[in-house]
């Protein structure tokens, strides 16, 4: 256990790992099931397996059928989802503490014991088909797959979470069962906690429900090429707005710059304070929505930039953008703007402190790619210890080559220049 921060790993042996956060003090835990796998793991041909699998996990196991599970976490008050992005997987729930183990019990019975019955799998395509019709339907989360696409190429980390309806359809109950003997083998299984329970009380539930239920196998392993195609691409869209999107190579999650990287894109585009925004919304009147955000994964990261625009202002929005962009090269952060952006990204870090939820998530991704239990109070050290030439020098590594990648999206025929 490390001191005040009341926080607990463990490893065992078949691999399987163990994290808890205790927060005292208050009536509930969230907990979770984090697999190291999702989209970027996937081959062309099961490309959204992950996203599918994650809907089939709730559809019935040796003991509960689909809705005995959601009816027992019911009975007992609890919350229940998941989640799939392009690195990882995620089960979870949250409940009162009188009812912890319980919710455990369920969450551990459909992670390792799903069956997938087939009238639930046809059922399912349908509304996973849905998911992606109305994804089709969401210019600008479309525009964002398709920036993906431009940056990383249609393979890897360029590929959608949710797949083409094409796999989706033929996806059968053999291939979620070999996914999951591939992908969720012990040593890429995290379990975390975080809220109202000890150690010893989580132990006691993993043991219990999970580890000797866990069938030691290998992990099989996945080639995912962190490799930056760059261009750009267009989706034509009959719709009112134009959708655009900008793509810059950012630093890797344990890169010696990432946090100096997420204070210069909070800098750019985090806020209503961000220079985006002053400049392209409040200045200009070009767009009502336009913001910066920064992705990093273990082998590297891209920041993106994207605005919702008047078709007849997607010239002006362009350049505005870019013009933005070059002086925040040359006219450093510094002073009240860089205290500003330092102090939302560790204010962001202690505002989650107090959602069990949000501290089940950090813990478990730290310990899934970093093999280790967080230390906060060393994160808000590293935050504290950032200078102005650091967020200089973050902002000079992803700007200095220029737009890498671009994506348009609305009644268009031709892509961003870039």
């Amino acid at each position: 256990m490390q001191g005040k921060e009341h926080t607990y790993g463990k490893t065992y042996p078949s691999g399987l790992r163990l994290v808890v956060k205790r927060m005292e003090g208050l009536l509930s835990v969230s907990m979770g099931v984090l697999a190291g796998t999702g989209s970027s793991h996937e081959r062309a041909e099961e490309n959204g397996i992950s996203h599918f699998l994650e809907h089939m996990m709730f559809k019935g196991t040796n003991k509960r059928s689909a809705f005995a599970i959601s009816d027992a976490m019911d009975r007992i008050g609890a919350q229940v989802n998941a989640f799939t992005s392009k690195e990882l997987t995620c089960y979870y729930a949250k409940a009162t503490s009188e009812h912890a183990g319980e919710a455990f019990g369920i969450l551990a019975d459909f992670v390792l014991d799903s069956v997938f019955p087939q009238e639930e799998m046809e059922r399912e395509k349908g509304v996973v088909l849905e998911e992606i019709a109305m994804n089709e339907d969401t210019p600008d989360d479309l525009c964002l797959d398709v920036l993906a696409e431009a940056y990383f190429g249609a393979e890897g980390y360029g590929s959608t979470i949710l797949g083409p309806s094409e796999n989706v359809k033929k996806f059968t109950r053999e291939d979620l069962f070999g996914y999951v003997r591939e992908r969720y083998a012990p040593e890429n299984l995290v379990i975390s906690f975080a809220g109202n329970i000890s150690p010893a009380e989580a132990e006691e539930l993993v043991e219990k429900y999970f580890a000797p239920l866990l069938r030691p196998r290998p992990l099989a392993p996945r080639t995912r090429p962190f490799t930056v195609r760059g261009g750009s691409l267009f989706r034509t869209k009959d719709i009112e707005q134009v959708h655009i999107a900008f793509a810059y190579p950012a630093p890797a999650r344990d890169d010696a710059l990432s946090d100096a990287a997420l204070v210069a894109n909070i800098v750019l585009g985090g806020g209503m304070s961000s220079r985006l925004f002053q400049r392209v919304r409040e200045q200009l009147g070009l767009a009502y929505t336009v913001y910066s955000y920064l992705t990093s994964y273990t082998e590297g990261g891209v920041l993106t930039v994207y605005a919702g625009v008047n078709p007849k202002n997607v010239e002006r929005a362009q350049d505005a953008v870019f013009t933005v962009i070059r002086d925040l090269c040359k006219d450093k952060p510094c002073g009240a703007e860089f205290l500003r952006g330092k102090e939302q990204l560790k204010s962001s870090l202690i505002l989650g402190q107090e959602s069990t939820a949000s501290q089940m998530i950090l813990y478990g991704k730290r310990m899934l790619f970093n093999g280790d239990v967080l230390d906060f109070a060393g994160r808000i050290a590293q935050i504290e210890a950032l200078t102005e030439e650091d967020i200089a020098q973050a902002a000079e590594q992803v700007f200095a080559g220029g737009v890498r990648a671009a994506a348009i999206v609305g009644k268009v025929n031709a892509a961003l220049q870039i």
